[in-house]
């Protein structure tokens, strides 16, 4: 049941435009809080917060300064489910919590964006007194994310997360006598293509990637229909197919069927791995890829990118203000300062390889020769980026996506490892989905 929270009352100043610093400060009134709470599942948020907006003074893991507002960061991973777990608990106590203990903005990922945002505890941005000219220059689709049942915009993230596929530059010079992206695209332009170069990897020693569910994404972000038609469950003939192809590959001993984020499927970041390629979007490459460690391939720069089989996407983190904050001045311009401001932006895809939601700013980057990233060996992908961000189509997107991919993805390991039957592993499916969201049928 959706709860009814007063309407938090804004300054006229904050509809006043961005600065150079934040002026958040000379906005608010005497009724602005002292405590600044965020909520999130990593460090990712709080690197490009404590890097990168103006005045942010770190005084611990989890501790920062901005002004006189002490800032405090409720970190707790994803892993089972313990960062939404925790952030509902939070957020169901929210209307009777004292000031110094509400939540004033927390994080959310595109899987369960929907979850939050038809509800009233996020705030539109626009009771902020963020206009649409301000975020006139960010991809549609993370505002489409983003937006209510009601048309209302109730979150703003900094990045966007086209994605495309990473490959060794070294295993392709020696299979295919080149690790140019151009010629590389050409042994995976499509999946029957990317199939027979799993066979032509393999030959040579190498998995075409680490896991099956490496290419899961690319399946899932190109079906025709939702996961949920008028109250029942249904499998995209899109989705079936990575089956059929997953299920192959694995007999032939072209992939495995590690878990994503699992040790044994984080080996292939390493050097003496056997594993070709990747799918994943920026954040995923700087971030997530152990290019600061000894042995890694990153930290060679011997990564390379190229468009991949098919486009997609791959997660995104968008910042909500919390219904009840008390600091609504301070938290709108933490949204202003990271996903409108221009020169902000452009700081992190220098600093971070990160790509910024802001259209214009990423083309004309694009163009840059004196930029790359040297994780992939100096190579400038932003074009690659850039084209992929247009594409991105969220209209199958559901309430249910993060529930059902997962399940699909656990219950297919069965039947890949050979443990059941496509049917039996289908069924295992079924039941854990109607377990997680009784309300559903199959």
């Amino acid at each position: 049941m959706k709860r009814k929270i007063m309407a938090v009352t804004l300054t006229a100043a904050m509809l006043a435009g961005l600065a150079a610093v934040p002026v958040w400060a000379d906005d608010t009134g005497s009724d602005e809080g002292k405590v600044l709470n965020i909520y999130c599942w990593n460090e990712e948020f709080k690197s490009r917060l404590t890097d990168h907006y103006p005045g942010y003074e770190e005084v611990d893991g989890t501790h920062g300064k901005i002004g006189d507002v002490d800032v405090v960061w409720n970190i707790t991973p994803s892993d089972d489910n313990a960062y939404q777990n925790n952030l509902d608990e939070t957020l169901l106590k929210q209307a009777d919590a004292s000031a110094d203990d509400k939540i004033d903005l927390f994080l959310v990922e595109a899987d369960y964006a929907l979850k939050y945002v038809n509800t009233d505890y996020t705030m539109p941005v626009a009771d902020l007194g963020i206009t649409e000219d301000e975020v006139a220059d960010q991809y549609q689709y993370t505002k489409d994310v983003m937006t209510d049942a009601d048309g209302n915009l109730k979150g703003l993230s900094w990045q966007g997360c086209p994605g495309t596929m990473i490959y060794r530059r070294d295993i392709a010079k020696e299979v295919f006598g080149t690790d140019d992206p151009a010629e590389v695209q050409k042994k995976v332009a499509d999946w029957d293509t990317f199939k027979a170069t799993a066979e032509e990897l393999k030959e040579k020693g190498y998995q075409m990637t680490s896991t099956v569910n490496d290419s899961y994404r690319v399946f899932s972000n190109n079906v025709s229909t939702p996961w949920v038609v008028d109250g029942k469950i249904t499998v995209d003939d899109n989705i079936k197919n990575w089956v059929d192809m997953s299920k192959e590959m694995v007999d032939a001993g072209e992939t495995a069927t590690y878990e994503l984020w699992s040790d044994d499927w984080s080996k292939g970041f390493f050097k003496d791995s056997n594993v070709f390629a990747y799918f994943g979007p920026a954040w995923f490459i700087d971030f997530s890829m152990s290019a600061d460690q000894d042995g890694s391939v990153g930290k060679d720069g011997g990564w390379a990118a190229t468009e991949g089989p098919q486009g997609f996407y791959w997660g995104g983190t968008w910042i909500t203000a919390a219904t009840g904050t008390d600091n609504p001045t301070l938290v709108a311009d933490i949204m202003r300062t990271m996903t409108t401001n221009v020169d902000v932006m452009k700081e992190i895809v220098t600093a971070d390889n990160d790509f910024i939601n802001n259209k214009p700013a990423m083309e004309e980057m694009a163009a840059d020769e004196s930029y790359g990233d040297a994780v992939l060996g100096g190579q400038n992908p932003l074009a690659m980026f850039c084209a992929g961000a247009d594409k991105i189509d969220l209209s199958n997107m559901s309430i249910y996506d993060q529930g059902c991919n997962e399940e699909f993805q656990n219950a297919m390991k069965n039947y890949f490892e050979g443990n059941a039957t496509y049917d039996e592993a289908l069924d295992l499916f079924y039941k854990a989905v109607v377990e997680k969201y009784p309300e559903l049928s199959y």
